[in-house]
């Protein structure tokens, strides 16, 4: 069987002219085996309506693998020769003929090192596309995170809204004066306590 791979002739044919050949192979050995079983099936048959046949089928066995073994290699030297007919005449693509994928080589040719250039520049482009959808995916997670503080931020707004409009039902003016006078007092009230406690420390110890 032949070693050539070649590749361009399966691109072609969407398959490679190797595997036709040991299929083509495989079938005429599959029906070579099969007419010989049938030749042996015939010959015992025959056999047996002769009277007082010293031939055992042990015997025709033997000979049919024999004659098998004759046929076989006989069936591989044709085989080969008919290959390489098939192979250089039939499922060869000629050097110089292109496919319609392949065309815009005549017009578009280039070197080993322009190719090499244009995979480098490729790869460099899938890298920037890399990092730019990562940044996009960062920007995004920021925007969804800036979204769920300004939602709270509309609830506090809401909620101190919400503090002045009862505030001013029970007489208060201004809210905000009131919170802000709330948050001194309170400031105040825990420095007082601090120093109370830092009192009661002292006494305890003296």
């Amino acid at each position: 069987m032949s070693v050539d791979p070649m590749t361009y002739e399966a691109q072609f044919f969407g398959f490679t002219p190797e595997t036709c050949m040991l299929r083509i192979y495989i079938a005429f050995q599959d029906y070579l085996f099969e007419v010989m079983q049938a030749v042996e099936q015939v010959i015992m048959k025959k056999l047996e309506g002769i009277p007082d046949c010293d031939i055992s089928p042990v015997q025709i066995r033997k000979c049919t693998e024999k004659f098998l073994c004759f046929m076989k290699g006989r069936f591989d030297k044709l085989f080969g020769k008919m290959e390489q007919l098939l192979l250089q005449l039939i499922l060869r693509i000629p050097p110089n003929i292109l496919l319609p994928e392949d065309k815009c080589q005549e017009t578009h040719p280039y070197s080993e090192e322009e190719f090499q250039l244009l995979q480098k520049e490729i790869e460099e482009l899938q890298e920037k596309y890399k990092t730019e959808l990562c940044t996009k995916q960062a920007l995004l997670a920021e925007l969804e995170e800036q979204k769920i503080v300004q939602a709270k931020l509309k609830q506090t707004l809401t909620l101190f809204d919400e503090l002045e409009n009862v505030g001013r039902d029970h007489g208060t003016s201004d809210f905000r004066k009131s919170l802000v006078s709330l948050v001194q007092n309170c400031r105040k009230l825990q420095n007082i306590r601090d120093n109370v406690e830092k009192e009661s420390k002292r006494l305890k110890i003296s």
